[in-house]
């Protein structure tokens, strides 16, 4: 998988994981798509879960526009 993959995943994981309540709702949300995400760009699915799953859990904490609980 190449860095724009990961980026790509990074990316549409925090844009799925916005619009739910909780750090457990965005993190399952962006685990999804970003192994979707992966095995659509030709990468490593898990790969892909876990780095989507770990942008929709911390997004709320890094600040990005539109996560946070409700």
């Amino acid at each position: 998988m190449t860095i724009k993959s990961y980026i790509l995943v990074g990316i549409a994981a925090f844009g799925l994981s916005g619009c739910l309540a909780s750090d457990a709702e965005r993190g399952l949300a962006g685990a999804a798509g970003g192994a979707v995400i992966a095995g659509a760009t030709g990468g490593n699915a898990v790969t892909g879960a876990v780095i989507g799953g770990a942008g929709g859990y911390f997004c709320r904490d890094l600040n990005v526009p539109g996560c946070r609980n409700r």
